[in-house]
């Protein structure tokens, strides 16, 4: 063999490893699956950046990054940030296996987990933007990617802020598909692969904190990535969020019916 020829079988190799790393990653084919209802309404860019940037306390916003959602292709950049931190509107949760239109989760990480937590949304949004891939094998990806190491555990202590005056969002485990509108200002601190058993907290105190992770109960105990500590924001803390936020709040209101609460500060 002469050197040319050893150099192609070298490049071909490297291209088939590539490949099948890569494969490992797609979704498994030949589910005859008909993909309906992924598309999403686009938000007014900026009302949607408003409300992402609620998210962080203010000291944080004017230097973070500003994801905004383009409904065809998945988070882009419409701020660069220069602190580390990164704010967005989750619109879709792989772990319910389902797509809604009507989930609005303003979110904020700080550096370690713009790192290892924000790229499961980013990836779940591009999945569901493409419309080629069914809740369920968005799903099967995560969870591959998971059990592959390519998504991974904050490697050191930290916070997810979620302060923003409102949201939607899911109000129970993966298979409970209710969601409500709701006002409750708090901070999740990381707590992957952690269980109540571990640390004594009650899953049904009133004034928490709550210990989430939803992918234990999809991944199986133990075995989910991203679990929190969540700890409500005190009462002065959260009344001033509901004042600076009443002109937030009313825009959100007109743009769309899910924004508008009931007088008991909730609505389903």
């Amino acid at each position: 063999m002469n050197l040319t020829k050893k150099c192609r079988g070298l490049l071909l190799l490297q291209a088939m490893v590539l490949i099948c790393a890569s494969s490992s990653f797609l979704p498994v084919p030949g589910r005859a699956q008909k993909v309906v209802g992924w598309e999403l309404d686009k938000m007014p860019a900026d009302l949607e950046k408003d409300l992402a940037l609620r998210a962080l306390p203010p000291h944080l916003r004017a230097a973070a990054t500003v994801y905004l959602l383009d409904p065809a292709k998945g988070y882009y950049v419409a701020q660069q940030g220069s602190n580390g931190f990164v704010c967005f509107i989750a619109r879709t949760n792989w772990e319910w296996e389902e797509f809604r239109k009507d989930v609005f989760a303003p979110m904020a990480y700080d550096p370690e987990g713009a790192r290892t937590i924000f790229p499961i949304y980013r990836d779940v949004a591009a999945m569901r933007a493409s419309g080629k891939l069914t809740p369920l094998q968005i799903k099967d990806s995560v969870i591959r990617r998971v059990r592959k190491g390519y998504y991974v555990a904050p490697a050191k202590g930290g916070v997810s802020y979620m302060l923003a005056p409102i949201m939607r969002v899911y109000t129970g485990k993966p298979g409970d598909k209710n969601v409500m509108t709701m006002q409750m200002p708090h901070y999740m601190f990381y707590a992957p692969y952690v269980t109540d058993s571990d640390v004594g907290t009650d899953p049904n105190s009133p004034a928490g904190p709550w210990l989430v992770n939803s992918g234990n109960t999809v991944l199986g105990e133990r075995k989910g990535p991203e679990g929190y500590f969540i700890v409500p924001a005190n009462e002065a803390v959260t009344a001033k969020i509901e004042a600076d936020g009443k002109s937030l709040l009313k825009r959100l209101a007109d743009y769309s019916p899910y924004f508008k609460l009931d007088a008991g500060g909730m609505h389903h």
